[in-house]
Order: C-alpha cells, then sequence, then structure tokens
C-alpha cells in the first residue's frame, strides 16, 4: 500500500484530517529505517525539506502517531522518547539490545515469546496484546 494511502486511511477511519504535514512526518521514518528517533530527531529531518513545519506540529503528530498505532513509543531508559514505525505485518514490536559501553542499540527480529505467551494467556486467562523486551549488556 502507498504511503498516502495507509496514513489516509488510518486518519480517516478515527476520525483525524489527512494532512501533507502528517504525510511528511511519517515519510521520515520510512526513509530512516531501523533508527529510533526522538522528535527533536524527526523535526531536524523536517527542516531539511518542510522549515514551515513547526516542532509543535511534529510532537503533535508523533503523539497522534502513537495513539493509531501508527508509531511504537520507546525509552531505553536514557530520559529520551523515542518512535520507531510499527510494522504492518506483526503485531509485536520487536526486541533491543542495548549495549551499557557505547549505548548502541541493536534490533533483534528473532521473537521466541509466543509459546509463553500463549502459556501465560491459558493459565491467567488474560489476552496478551504486545509485549516489549529490552536486554542490557556490552
Amino acid at each position: 500500500m502507498d504511503t498516502r494511502d495507509y496514513i489516509r486511511d488510518v486518519l480517516k477511519e478515527s476520525g483525524h484530517k489527512y494532512t501533507n504535514q502528517r504525510v511528511e512526518i511519517y515519510n521520515v521514518f520510512l526513509n530512516n529505517p531501523g533508527k529510533h528517533l526522538s522528535t527533536e530527531d524527526v523535526y531536524a529531518e523536517i527542516l531539511k525539506t518542510h522549515p514551515e513545519i513547526g516542532i509543535a506540529t511534529v510532537y503533535r503528530t508523533l503523539m497522534l502517531f502513537e495513539q493509531l498505532d501508527i508509531l511504537y513509543k520507546i525509552s531505553f531508559d536514557d530520559g529520551v522518547i523515542r518512535y520507531e514505525i510499527k510494522s504492518q505485518d506483526s503485531s509485536h514490536r520487536h526486541h533491543h539490545l542495548i549495549c551499557l559501553n557505547c549505548s548502541k542499540v541493536i534490533e533483534v527480529k528473532l521473537d521466541l515469546l509466543d509459546d509463553l505467551e500463549d502459556k501465560i494467556e491459558n493459565s491467567e486467562n488474560f489476552k496478551i496484546t504486545d509485549h516489549n523486551l529490552k536486554l542490557y549488556g556490552n
């Protein structure tokens, strides 16, 4: 699905306006795959091509995209809130390895928690909708 179509459909289904600013902010994530971007990172990228978009618009759009499940809001326990694009073909977030020496963040594609989730759901009568795993080391 085309980016504009995807954003338009999600916004329309949730009763929000479709704007070029929102598309451009989403494109920042598409153009920076695998990166975990802070609001300031997104704003710095937007300024390069769309200086008319203000940081308040970026803040509001990122919060909206997180509410609409377009982006994930993540923290690596360093006081900075970051966002990453949600994969349209996955119901779970991916996991992260965080180096305590250099602060590098590595995405882990392997997810072996499905069996554990099934067992927890069955034994606790609880529906798990997502999980977030961060592993620290060096």
